[in-house]
């Protein structure tokens, strides 16, 4: 087949609602190729980044106890209401871990670097229908055609889909992968919405929650919802736990004080594929250090001298943990680079001012390989090229009977070269990706 040939295959295979409320992409004819040792470290990591985020979970329930480690809870704590951090405490929850696991990564010269991990990832059922459409065209794709809607199926055999209106432009995404990954008792997964349903009609039921939790005074009935969840009359799926769903955990496994909690949780293999692939981070405290102490691979003695870093020092990005309407998507994201001192300097400002009630970390900044990417330019009917960076999603699943992480797919997200953050947007190409 030419290249409009497959271009005009991929847009007759649309679902007729779309994917995406409100969001356009640029498609490309063929999928996006990994090399052999990148698609070696995907497969890796699947695995690692579930024992990590076992390790988070232990390590948190385990400072309610240490006094040393006390400051664990207390910061991964800070600014969630007193309900909903007992809530995350709950001892029929001790043990409960997402059944999903997403990180975003970049694709850098010297493999990949992950900027996020999130456990309540979008985006499944558009690398599925990608998946399943260049699939159609005889391409190879990481995890089959059906990668990712069995992948969903096994790790939430029986949960229906509960999505609040704050994530409401995923919901034909999700009527998709409803459709693809019926329930394991042969019953069809239902896509519902809180402020359409009674919450006695929930009672008894498994629910994938598609909603974050920081956004719960926005969803409808969420107080009798999650009482119900507290008293075990109903379930959902990522579990009720606001600190697992922060960034800051990536800053976390790089403290020099946890070290040992990590190296004694963590295999050797695992420590060192996330030493790799995790890059350097700090909590944005601005608790006062000791007159004769540093920060650790900042060499500083407190963040007023990181807000007068020139250029060449301000390759860190800044972002908002996690428990805010800021953090999700490129939102509540400062490269130290792409601005001025002063801008760089109030955003810092604007961080240490937030960390009682939203902290924020800093990462090393790791630049995206440059690559040339094909694309077909609708308008003009000709496939063209870009200069672009790419980021990486591999999608991994945790099927219910087993611990076992397995890989349903992973989607690419082609980027222009000039844009820092990576991320879907009107001139991005999205793919999914092949063994090259």
């Amino acid at each position: 087949m030419t290249a409009a040939e497959r271009i005009e295959h991929l847009r007759h295979a649309f679902p007729e609602a779309g994917l995406f409320r409100d969001k356009e992409w640029r498609l490309a004819p063929a999928s996006f190729p990994l090399a052999p040792e990148i698609l070696s470290i995907l497969e890796a990591l699947g695995p690692a980044l579930r024992a990590f985020q076992r390790a988070c979970n232990e390590l948190y329930f385990a400072s309610l106890e240490d006094p040393q480690l006390a400051w664990v809870a207390s910061l991964l704590d800070q600014g969630k209401p007193a309900w909903l951090v007992e809530l995350g405490r709950l001892p029929r929850f001790r043990d409960a871990l997402p059944g999903v696991l997403r990180p975003d990564l970049v694709l850098t010269e010297e493999g990949v670097c992950l900027t996020e991990l999130d456990s309540l990832p979008g985006g499944i059922g558009l690398t599925d229908w990608l998946g399943s459409s260049y699939a159609s065209l005889g391409d190879a794709v990481v995890g089959g055609a059906r990668g990712m809607a069995d992948g969903f199926a096994s790790a939430f055999p029986g949960e229906d889909i509960l999505i609040s209106r704050e994530s409401a432009d995923y919901q034909p995404e999700m009527e998709w992968l409803a459709a693809r990954a019926p329930r394991h008792d042969q019953q069809p997964r239902r896509v519902l919405n809180p402020w359409n349903v009674a919450p006695d009609a929930l009672t008894g039921g498994r629910f994938y929650r598609f909603f974050e939790l920081f956004d719960l005074d926005q969803v409808e009935h969420s107080a009798d919802l999650l009482r119900q969840a507290a008293e075990g009359r109903l379930d959902f799926t990522p579990p009720l736990k606001a600190f697992l769903e922060e960034k800051l955990w990536l800053a976390l496994f790089h403290a020099p004080s946890l070290q040992d909690w990590w190296e004694r949780e963590l295999a050797t293999g695992v420590l060192d594929l996330l030493r790799r692939c995790i890059p350097r981070g700090w909590v944005v405290d601005p608790t006062p250090l000791p007159p004769h102490a540093i920060l650790p691979g900042l060499d500083i003695q407190n963040w007023r001298e990181a807000a007068e870093f020139g250029g060449s020092r301000r390759r860190l990005v800044l972002k908002i943990s996690g428990f805010s309407e800021l953090g999700w998507g490129s939102r509540g994201v400062f490269i130290g680079h792409d601005l001025s001192q002063m801008q760089w300097a109030g955003a810092l400002d604007t961080a240490l001012a937030s960390f009682p009630s939203n902290p924020y970390l800093i990462q090393e900044f790791h630049a995206g390989r440059l690559i040339d990417q094909p694309f077909w330019d609708a308008d003009a009917g000709v496939l063209r090229s870009m200069r672009a960076r790419a980021r990486l999603c591999p999608y991994y699943f945790v099927p219910e009977e087993t611990e076992e992480t397995r890989l349903g797919g992973v989607l690419a997200t082609v980027c222009p070269a000039d844009k820092k953050i990576l991320h879907g947007m009107r001139d991005a190409v999205m793919l999914p990706c092949l063994a090259e």
